[in-house]
């Protein structure tokens, strides 16, 4: 049985040299052993694989059949060390590897592809991979090690994130394009007390929804619950009510709807960039490209 213990990478390294220069003398001038250090441990890996993988000539050696399977082993092994070290060169070198990204439903819209395509300019060689999920999931993955970088929101309310401050991002009213309300440039909330609010906030915690109003004076009217923002839009469209959207998925709005900021008790959240204790340089240039990223747009023409 093999001692796999006896694989290691130097023992390798010797022996693909001893049987490229088919000398004991040639590889231990090469490597910077000496030719009886060599014997040794060539004949300690000959023991460990159960039998000989030279045969010892008058001048040098060469491969048994043994050596010749081993070999070929043995080359692919290095090999891959090889690439191995390049590749991890690369990856703290900032310039290769892959960045793991990973970033909550709306900062998809248009902030995060536009900082990948920034980014995928200056490093080709660096495999983007892209998670979307809910903030406070994002941060756990990041925090086991399974993301380099993240951008979430502290919705809902009291979420904590460690993490760098990017913008903060408004909560803007929308309309259908024929609201009595449309041609207005900005809205006041205490206008909108009738209307019916089509959301989907997590049951059982507050809304900053819920928390504008309040301050405004009135409770909003519950409507139909609907979660996907491309559902929203279509409900609003349809005259079934009215809807708050983030700043960042403006450019995802259709024609038949205009956004209008709210003039008091305008709802924001937090956009952070959280990061792990050592970061990648991959993930920090890719953190500082995300806080050169503007906002698109605010509002719709009128």
């Amino acid at each position: 049985m093999l001692d796999e213990n006896a694989f290691d990478a130097a023992t390798l390294r010797l022996f693909d040299e001893v049987a490229t220069s088919g000398s004991f003398t040639a590889a231990a001038e090469l490597l910077g052993y000496t030719q009886s250090a060599v014997s040794r441990r060539i004949a300690a890996l000959e023991r460990a694989c159960g039998g000989p993988l030279f045969e010892r000539l008058a001048r040098g050696v060469r491969l048994t059949p043994a050596g010749v399977a081993l070999h070929r082993h043995a080359v692919a092994v290095l090999d891959r060390l090889a690439r191995a070290k390049e590749e991890l060169a690369a990856i703290h070198a900032g310039s290769g590897g892959t960045l793991r990204v990973g970033a909550f439903a709306t900062a998809n819209v248009d902030m995060v592809p536009a900082t990948m395509k920034a980014f995928a300019a200056r490093h080709p060689r660096v495999e983007l991979r892209m998670v979307e999920g809910l903030s406070a999931r994002l941060l756990e993955r990041l925090h086991a090690g399974r993301l380099d970088v993240a951008v979430v929101s502290d919705y809902p309310d009291g979420l904590p994130v460690d993490g760098r401050l990017l913008l903060e991002d408004r909560l803007l009213v929308a309309l259908p394009r024929t609201h009595r309300l449309a041609v207005q440039d900005a809205v006041d909330l205490r206008d909108l007390a009738e209307e019916r609010w089509i959301e989907a906030a997590p049951r059982g915690q507050p809304t900053q929804l819920l928390a504008a109003c309040a301050a405004a004076g009135f409770t909003p009217r519950s409507g139909l619950r609907v979660a996907e923002w491309t559902g929203k839009f279509g409900f609003v469209a349809a005259g079934l009510g009215v809807t708050l959207v983030p700043e960042l998925a403006a450019r995802a709005v259709p024609a038949d709807l205009v956004l209008r900021p709210l003039l008091e008790h305008a709802p924001t959240r937090g956009v952070y960039v959280a990061l792990p204790d050592e970061p990648l340089p991959a993930a920090l240039e890719f953190a500082g490209l995300l806080g050169e990223w503007d906002v698109c747009t605010t509002l719709s023409p009128i």
